[in-house]
């Protein structure tokens, strides 16, 4: 169950650095199979794509050699991402480290993220 504070649940998200718009996201742990599950979520197109993150061992693991490349804060190659985690933790009160709002029920903590993304990525269309 996912209604203890330790049955922690990681976003993983990937974003089109041109457009902003979040193109895969999954919920999990940490492992590499949760990170697995994102790459194969990404859509076709953008896979031959140059991809970035943190040095988190799983994206070494998963994405191609050929395309990732695991980089610090301090390149700027992240901050897309960076923005992107910020606006989510300051627009949906649940995903804040110390709040009332919290979600007993994996499905409903899912299904918010997933709405709001939606949002987010037909509302950055029109800015």
């Amino acid at each position: 169950m996912y209604k203890k504070k330790a049955n922690k649940i990681w976003i993983w998200t990937a974003i089109c650095k041109r457009t902003r718009q979040i193109v895969a996201c999954v919920t999990g742990d940490r492992s590499q199979e949760t990170c697995k599950k994102l790459y194969d979520s990404i859509p076709e197109r953008y896979k031959h794509a140059h991809t970035f993150s943190d040095f988190w061992q799983a994206y070494n693991e998963v994405f191609p050699a050929e395309t990732h490349k695991s980089v610090g804060k301090e390149t700027g190659l992240t901050n897309h991402m960076e923005r992107w985690n910020n606006t989510l933790r300051q627009r949906i009160g649940r995903m804040t480290r110390k709040t009332l709002s919290f979600s007993k029920n994996l499905w409903w903590h899912n299904k918010v993220i997933y709405w709001f993304i939606i949002l987010y990525n037909t509302s950055i269309m029109y800015t």
